[in-house]
């Protein structure tokens, strides 16, 4: 050994064990920080969508990366979750928290798993029927309440929680998912750092879906328990043509708003979706304010969690395959062709869609093209849930095309894996997309993208480009406009490739699956974003 290697040099049993600690070692980070998540939610043990999986899967690869890293998020007790926070322990620490008239008390609980302190905020709100933020009668009346209890215990607990011996302390660098945590940089604005608390701390605003942004009547504002000053970073005013009648002046609070003004960055879940919401069409009304804070605006596509989406040890597979030797995807095929009772011919494209059926996700165009597509030699099967009128279309369907579609009305984690495996092509029409997962999980599995370019699906799906100077390049195909033509263009385009370029096709399948989606990469893009934000100051009225 030499003198400068002795230092770095680990000795262990065996030649695998070796390696799993040198990818371990090259995951640390150059500056590791205090990381604080506030969400609504985080898988496993509360999720309505994408929020609840990158909340969950993000802070374990920042810890990884050896960060300190906590979640605050609400300890839900509907029944249906409660098993899910078993695990918790009562931390005997309770604050009494000023707003709505009044001080209402919160506790919290704790549970460390996978190095991340998971902290819960207990309130009698959180403890009723229904999804995390209604039932079958439509959102709770008292979110703006319940969400505000969230972000002051979230700025209280790095302070006051013990957690492996020693408080978290005030040098944080809290990260804010969506509107339900957006009250979190505002607090730390108007009523810490003017006390001197919180002036080494920083914000960072993940921008999940800009169609939520939390927007309540104004007269609202004296409940949230902050200074009569701060109404402006608030403030939203509804334009003339979204009021309710004549009288109505459009006065409102908007939670999201107020973190666009005091964070000290903003993320978004694509870099294409960075660019949107900057735009008229996409802005959902914020456009101009986060226009003006491009500096500080940036986009990192989310991560996949690869223990749970890999074809070489998928559990709901029936046949295991990797980018070198994919035997097993044809096997994945003819079984899934098998099990939905489709003819099981390997020489004819598998095309697939997995998703909500509804008018974001471009069902309607879907439906006006299977006429023409099935005309063409192809299989099509799709699986989601939705509205009532696609449902009942997609059951019509398949009893017209028996031989060649099947519409699976509902949704099953096993199935989608399936699918996603079996198929040769999927499927993405979504008129906006921020991120998207599915077409993260094709590529992952040889499955070939076929997607509108919006949003996150234009960042990850690269065009393929036969002719390419470095040789054939890209990753599946990417049509724009949103138009019944160009969609049926590129997938016959696909679906040309398929029968006549095997070699080409290959080539995609493998250009994809060697395509790096993990949350250690987001992760790493994450760590940037810290560094920018300490660089300058905090915000300041």
């Amino acid at each position: 050994l030499t003198e400068d290697s002795i230092d770095k040099t680990i000795f262990v049993a065996s030649e695998q064990e070796s390696e799993i600690m040198d990818v371990k070692e090259q995951a640390q980070a150059k500056v590791t920080r205090s990381v604080v998540f506030v969400t609504g939610e985080a898988s496993p043990y509360a999720k309505s969508g994408g929020l609840g999986d990158v909340c969950g899967s993000l802070p374990i690869a920042l810890a990884l990366r050896g960060h300190r890293v906590m979640v605050v998020m609400p300890r839900y007790m509907n029944g249906a979750l409660n098993k899910n926070f078993a695990n918790a322990f009562y931390t005997e620490k309770h604050i009494k928290i000023p707003c709505f008239g009044g001080e209402h008390e919160v506790t919290f609980f704790h549970e460390y798993r996978d190095s991340v302190d998971w902290v819960f905020v207990d309130h009698p709100s959180y403890h009723r029927p229904g999804n995390l933020y209604g039932d079958n009668f439509g959102a709770f009346g008292d979110n703006q309440f319940r969400y505000t209890l969230l972000c002051y215990a979230a700025c209280e607990a790095p302070l006051i929680l013990e957690l492996g011996g020693y408080i978290y302390g005030q040098k944080c660098m809290f990260v804010v998912n969506d509107w339900h945590a957006s009250l979190v940089p505002v607090l730390l604005a108007a009523k810490y750092r003017p006390y001197g608390v919180y002036r080494d701390a920083r914000s960072v605003l993940v921008i999940h879906n800009l169609a939520h942004q939390g927007v309540e009547p104004a007269s609202t504002y004296p409940d949230l328990g902050l200074p009569p000053e701060w109404y402006g970073a608030l403030e939203w005013v509804f334009p003339e043509w979204a009021r309710r009648h004549a009288l109505d002046k459009g006065e409102a609070v908007n939670f999201l708003k107020g973190a666009v003004v005091t964070a000290d960055r903003i993320v978004t879940v694509s870099q294409g979706y960075s660019w949107e919401v900057t735009t008229a069409e996409g802005g959902q009304g914020l456009n101009e304010l986060l226009s003006s804070r491009k500096s500080v605006l940036n986009g990192i596509v989310n991560g996949i969690d690869i223990n749970d989406w890999n074809p070489s040890t998928d559990k709901f597979l029936p046949y295991h395959y990797s980018v070198d030797d994919l035997s097993g995807k044809a096997k994945c095929k003819a079984e899934l062709q098998k099990e939905l009772g489709l003819p099981i011919r390997p020489d004819v494209p598998l095309i697939g869609f997995i998703g909500r059926l509804d008018y974001q996700k471009g069902i309607d165009l879907i439906k006006l093209a299977i006429p023409d597509l099935m005309r063409d030699n192809i299989q099509f099967v799709m699986l989601g849930s939705g509205d009532p009128g696609f449902e009942g279309w997609m059951r019509s369907t398949e009893s017209g095309y028996r031989d060649k579609f099947r519409g699976w009305v509902g949704f099953s984690v096993p199935v989608s894996h399936r699918i996603t495996a079996g198929c040769d092509i999927l499927l993405m029409p979504s008129r906006f997309e921020p991120c998207g997962l599915n077409q993260l999980y094709a590529m992952q599995y040889g499955t070939v993208p076929v997607v509108h370019g919006t949003g996150g699906l234009r960042d990850t799906v690269e065009n393929f480009n036969p002719f390419a100077e470095k040789g054939e390049q890209g990753t599946g195909w990417a049509f724009s406009p949103l138009t019944i033509e160009k969609m049926l263009w590129a997938l016959r385009m696909a679906i040309s490739t398929y029968r006549e370029h095997k070699s080409s096709w290959e080539g995609l399948m493998k250009r994809g699956m060697s395509s790096d989606f993990t949350w250690d990469h987001a992760a790493s893009q994450y760590e940037q974003i810290f560094e920018w934000a300490f660089m300058d100051q905090p915000y300041v009225m």
